[in-house]
């Protein structure tokens, strides 16, 4: 993002960027608790922006305890931290990235009950997009090496759901193995574990740069032309 500090903090629409995120997340019946998982120099800034989606909220719509969690090094660090600090009676968790601030309540919703019947399988869940660009695998010197059917591809987003006692596990085994992932999917994936594809829409992007920013800006003003 080329920012001097966390993006999440960035203004967009004239709120802080995780305060699209949190707004959703909080208005998912389905979720029951909430863990912002970061680093400590941020810690007073996202304390205050909680303080204020909860005087903002009407007294008749109690909102899902929000828990400050100090992260880790990487992403994957920072998850386990997040699982080691769930309730100790929590059985699912979805994952989100912060950075994707144009999710919906209903995606959120959906990921709820796709988890709830994937997890009895064994499964976890995430959202991804099909891929509609043509996509090249490219080699040394920038020379083509194969081209994918992109039929059978999709592009990786959050939530990511699953059953807290397989996840943990994996964790587990990832740290004691040395395996380092991208997302809590692919842990999933090396040891063999099914993981069940949700369709989610476009909009569902993270901002990485001050051009998604735009976008997203671009996103909220037509969600706010929408008929009640």
């Amino acid at each position: 993002m080329g920012a001097s500090r966390n993006k999440l903090l960035l203004p967009l629409a004239g709120r802080p960027l995780l305060a699209w995120t949190l707004e959703a997340a909080l208005a998912c019946e389905a979720i029951h608790w909430i863990g912002v998982v970061g680093q400590l120099v941020d810690a007073e800034a996202i304390a205050a922006l909680v303080a204020e989606l909860r005087q903002d909220a009407t007294p008749l719509s109690p909102l899902a305890p929000v828990v400050w969690i100090v992260g880790g090094d990487s992403r994957q660090d920072s998850v386990r931290l997040g699982l080691a600090a769930l309730p100790n009676d929590a059985e699912q968790v979805l994952i989100h990235d912060g950075a994707r601030c144009l999710v919906e309540p209903d995606l959120l919703h959906r990921c709820c009950a796709a988890l709830g019947e994937a997890a009895l399988a064994g499964a976890g869940i995430i959202a991804a997009t099909p891929v509609t660009d043509t996509i090249k695998q490219v080699g040394e010197g920038g020379l083509i090496q194969a081209t994918p059917d992109r039929s059978v591809l999709w592009a990786a987003q959050t939530p990511q759901g699953f059953a807290v006692a397989p996840l943990r596990q994996a964790h587990a085994k990832a740290e004691a193995r040395g395996w380092t992932v991208t997302d809590d999917a692919a842990l999933f994936e090396r040891l063999g574990w099914p993981v069940q594809v949700l369709e989610a829409p476009p909009s569902n992007i993270k901002v990485t740069t001050p051009f998604d920013l735009t976008v997203a800006e671009a996103v909220l003003k037509t969600r706010d032309r929408r008929p009640p």
